[in-house]
């Protein structure tokens, strides 16, 4: 599986991701592509993506954690490792 989540894709880019993609809201995409293909798509988005794009990837691999976690360029949100473990930070919402 690969998810692909970004601030802001280049048009092109984008309408490329719609063709293997869903696209549950924008610029966030979800699939269930095999290892070599998803691979395909993460080289083509960072050849294609400049820094400004903030693209982060969510692939499945088959050791642990269970899945990697790359991005290009500065993205929305935090991400930090404990303990070997990537994490993404949400900010804390007060009720």
């Amino acid at each position: 599986m690969l998810v692909v989540v970004a601030n802001d894709l280049p048009p092109a880019v984008r309408g490329r991701m719609k063709l293997w993609f869903t696209e549950p809201r924008p610029n966030v995409f979800v699939s269930g592509v095999k290892d070599s293909v998803a691979e395909t798509v993460v080289s083509y988005l960072y050849k294609h993506c400049p820094p400004e794009a903030g693209v982060m990837f969510f692939r499945s691999i088959n050791r642990p954690p269970g899945f990697e976690l790359k991005s290009i360029g500065p993205t929305k949100k935090r991400q930090t490792q404990i303990c070997g473990l990537p994490l993404v930070i949400e900010a804390q919402q007060n009720d």
